[in-house]
């Protein structure tokens, strides 16, 4: 691909970094934004740096918050004695949507993969048995993605909580052996979460 510009190659090629975007895209994009005022980039790019500047990780659930304990777990109105474990925010997210859930959430910030260098000890699993080992918590729901890294990380935490006295349960298999949080309807998660089943079960069944 031939640019006129170097200051437009080099916007193309930062705006192709992002996820699903390819150069093509990126090129869209960024001639898009050529197009519009200067002031409307200009918001774009310091709502874009002020995110990345002053946006904080949740001291208790490590989801993305813009105070140092996220609405979710400062909310009194909330069950903090159900915890729901899920990859990252996209899923918080996805089950907030839904209304059906109660209680608070734990985000690990992704599963544990082999092939793709992360370790349990490059998630946040160390501070969720912290939590178990309190004695407060009444019930673990494994909310991971259906995929064999998903299943790995419920087997590993699983193995690290189950002297405590917690129920540790999983969400129903409404949601299809292999699909993201994050791409399941409303309907069908709100399900799968009010219908969750012994994660003792689900590693029987599969």
């Amino acid at each position: 691909m031939e640019f006129s510009s170097k200051l437009l190659e080099k916007a193309v090629y930062e705006m192709a970094q992002l996820p699903g975007i390819g150069k093509r895209t990126a090129l869209r994009l960024v001639l898009h934004l050529l197009k519009q005022p200067q002031e409307q980039t200009r918001f774009l790019s310091e709502a874009l740096t002020t995110m990345r500047e002053e946006v904080k990780f949740c001291s208790s659930c490590h989801n993305i918050s813009d105070v140092a304990v996220c609405e979710i777990c400062a909310n009194p109105n909330r069950n903090h004695q159900i915890i729901c474990i899920v990859e990252d925010i996209r899923d918080v997210m996805a089950i907030e949507n839904t209304q059906q859930f109660k209680g608070i959430y734990h985000v690990l910030g992704g599963k544990i993969s082999p092939m793709d260098g992360v370790g349990p000890s490059q998630l946040n699993i160390a501070t969720l048995v912290e939590k178990a080992k309190t004695g407060t918590i009444q019930e673990l729901i494994f909310a991971l993605s259906s995929t064999m890294e998903g299943d790995t990380t419920n087997f590993f935490i699983y193995k690290q909580i189950k002297d405590y006295n917690i129920i540790a349960t999983t969400i129903a298999r409404g949601i299809a052996v292999g699909d993201e949080l994050e791409y399941a309807d409303e309907v069908t998660l709100g399900r799968s979460i009010l219908q969750r089943i012994p994660l003792e079960i689900s590693f029987k069944n599969n």
